[in-house]
């Protein structure tokens, strides 16, 4: 069955990003996000606890919702950069990233997206299982931990270009 292809407003980068990668490409803003979230959830515990007091002791609350926060803070920022890689917001910084990365890998003869040990099925069901799995963390947080071929990019573009020859005939 083919891919479906995703008209999206910035160029893609990859269909399925490597969990690795998604975290290498964060922003800083990536991360006032995360931190924004870890610290707003005890915030909004302790603003709460104010407002409608519950007359107890709420420190494990407030530790709860900041381990909470953190996670869903990740979970935020991880899918920030994702959109990035599919190019649903503006990537030129990753995209450049990724071509001198890939290129890099590309001219020194290595895979472009890793080796993997697991056959070509499993990387396979492993990329229809991870595909956008970042907009569904709500129900599964799942990441893209195999290695495997399928990005949805020309792989070629990464190649080392042939130098023209000129010859003195």
């Amino acid at each position: 069955m083919p891919n479906k292809v995703v008209e999206t407003p910035y160029p893609l980068i990859d269909a399925d990003p490597h969990a690795s990668r998604v975290i290498r490409y964060m922003r800083p803003s990536d991360y006032a996000v995360w931190a924004g979230a870890t610290a707003a959830a005890p915030t909004a515990l302790y603003l709460w606890d104010k407002w409608d007091p519950s007359k107890l002791k709420i420190r494990t609350q407030l530790r709860l919702g900041g381990l909470l926060g953190f996670v869903g803070g990740f979970l935020l920022a991880y899918q920030r950069s994702s959109f990035r890689f599919w190019g649903w917001s503006e990537n030129k910084r990753e995209e450049e990233k990724d071509f001198a990365e890939l290129s890099d890998r590309a001219r020194r003869g290595l895979p472009l997206y890793g080796e993997s040990d697991q056959p070509e099925w499993i990387q396979g069901v492993a990329y229809r299982n991870s595909a956008f799995s970042q907009l569904k963390f709500h129900v599964f947080p799942m990441f893209n931990l195999v290695n495997h071929p399928h990005h949805g990019t020309d792989p070629e573009k990464y190649k080392p270009k042939d130098e023209p020859t000129s010859s003195s005939s």
